[in-house]
């Protein structure tokens, strides 16, 4: 009896191993298929928000189009009609004709 139990705990350790190398590789490929490219993109949209400057056309997150009038260290000031200027967040500003799509992944 001693004995079968001890070739089934043998075997477990053998199977535990294979285990944790599969959960490995399964990190490894969604790390290079999706985590990798999205911090690529955010990496070159961070990049395209710091180059912009007044009078530079912009898209917010929500939609609304507008030219930057003035930059503060977090938000933009934006006109987005004659005489209507806005805050709004860099953070949700895309620079004019590079706003993604709705439901682009």
């Amino acid at each position: 009896m001693e004995m079968i139990l001890l070739q089934a705990a043998g075997q477990n350790t053998g199977g535990g191993y294979s285990t944790i190398i599969m959960m490995v590789a399964i990190f490894v490929i969604f790390w290079l298929f999706m985590i990798r490219p999205q911090q690529k993109r955010q990496k070159e949209l961070q990049k395209k928000r710091d180059a912009l400057g007044t009078n530079d056309r912009i898209v917010t997150s929500g939609g609304l189009y507008g030219v930057i009038k003035d930059i503060k260290e977090t938000e933009f000031v934006v006109e987005i009609s004659d005489g209507v200027r806005v805050r709004i967040d860099k953070g949700s500003v895309f620079p004019a004709g590079e706003a993604p799509e709705a439901g682009a992944k």
